[in-house]
């Protein structure tokens, strides 16, 4: 999406916050970060660390303290999801060189763990929930292990904030009012409240995943009802990121990449959220 973002061909994407997003604007790729889309709460935790079933029935994992050594899948190199192993090594006592990381998707996260090609892997819904279910893997924690982690964002195109800023705004108001339709539809960590039906069936309708009990079972993202972006969890993305090498741009800041405004706007708009009974 950066691409065609950054010409202004298309006006909207979302995504996540990884350091090839960082260096495309530091090279002048015009888009930002105008929403959250998804993050990591208490009881919401779609994204997280699972290790091998295996590895913790027989004692060789118990706590985070036992990732030395292990294989670790995460999403890409320069992901969210590798700042998120890297936030639980620093739980465990560890270092990001303690583990053996490779890269790929997240469903083949699924047949990896089940061959035993991975010893665990930083992974989202649904294949978390499937993996946990077919017991071929647990949490690695029962704590949340980055609370807080902007894992989404709606982007638009500089063009379409600047020539079309109406419309931005409009959009804006829309989607905001849908997220706290959404959030009206959480319970328990689950898409189980008032009007989740009717999300799960746009859902079904809208999205690959034709089955309506995979939403009902996942683990339900958080989201901002004000459309909020978190930028401690983003600077701290982009501080494991420079560690690394993968973004090289001293000057830079989380806010560099933040306009939210349109957000801020679209909350003024609809009043302060009152979640229905």
């Amino acid at each position: 999406m950066g691409a065609p973002l950054g010409t202004g061909q298309l006006d909207v994407g979302s995504g996540t916050v990884a350091a090839g997003l960082y260096n495309g604007v530091s090279r002048g790729i015009n888009l930002r970060v105008v929403a959250d889309k998804g993050s990591i709460t208490p009881g919401y935790e779609y994204s997280t660390l699972v290790i091998r079933k295996d590895l913790a029935d027989s004692g060789a994992y118990r706590s985070l303290r036992d990732l030395k050594g292990l294989k670790i899948a995460t999403a890409a190199l320069g992901a969210g999801s590798e700042s998120s192993l890297n936030e639980a090594l620093k739980k465990g006592g560890l270092r990001y060189e303690d583990v053996d990381v490779v890269y790929m998707g997240f469903p083949e996260m699924y047949a990896a763990l089940s061959n035993n090609a991975i010893d665990g892997g930083v992974t989202n819904e649904p294949t978390l929930s499937m993996v946990i279910n077919k017991g071929l893997a647990v949490r690695a924690s029962d704590k949340v292990i980055y609370p807080g982690q902007q894992t989404a964002v709606v982007l638009y195109s500089e063009q379409f904030m600047q020539q079309k800023r109406p419309l931005a705004e409009r959009f804006m108001v829309a989607y905001v009012h849908a997220v706290r339709d959404y959030n009206d539809a959480l319970k328990e960590g689950k898409l189980a409240g008032p009007g989740a039906d009717a999300i799960i069936d746009i859902l079904t309708k809208s999205t690959a995943i034709k089955d309506p009990e995979v939403y009902r079972n996942m683990s339900a993202f958080a989201v901002d009802p004000d459309g909020g972006i978190n930028l401690p969890t983003l600077n701290n993305d982009l501080s494991f990121f420079r560690s690394r090498g993968l973004v090289t741009d001293k000057t830079m800041t989380a806010a560099t990449l933040v306009d939210e405004s349109f957000a801020a706007n679209a909350a003024r708009k609809l009043g302060p959220y009152v979640r229905k009974p």
